[in-house]
């Protein structure tokens, strides 16, 4: 699992929230997007909870930016949609969830950890900015 539609979601929706002045609407992303607005809600509520965006409630509110694009690294945006890291592997060290239990002496287990850091690193450093 490396992205699912809910990263998906949250970038698609960043985007359009990121070019407006004013709040946008659950609805009117989920209209404009062509995403159930439930599942869009969740996602959005998520990226609020860790600071990505801001969310204001009434007859005008919406979500907005909490923070520039530039400081908003694609990892956390991925681990606010998916409620936990990225992982390229199910068997890497970091998820715990070797097929058959032998982490320790695996022939490609520190290979497999290595690709991983890589990725993580990647992440951490890739902004909206940069694909926005």
């Amino acid at each position: 699992m490396l992205l699912t539609r809910a990263s998906e979601y949250a970038l698609l929706s960043l985007d359009v929230i990121r070019k407006s002045q004013t709040p946008i609407g659950v609805g009117q992303l989920a209209a404009e997007l062509s995403i159930p607005k439930s599942f869009l809600a969740k996602i959005l509520q998520s990226l609020a909870k860790k600071g990505i965006l801001d969310s204001h409630k009434g007859a005008h509110g919406g979500f907005i930016l909490a923070k520039k694009i530039d400081e908003i690294s694609v990892h956390e945006v991925i681990l606010a949609a998916e409620g936990k890291s990225p992982a390229v592997f199910d068997c890497t060290q970091y998820t715990q969830t070797c097929p058959n239990g032998s982490i320790g002496t695996c022939a490609i287990s520190p290979f497999l950890a290595n690709f991983q850091k890589r990725i993580d690193s990647f992440l951490h450093n890739l902004t909206l900015g940069d694909i926005l």
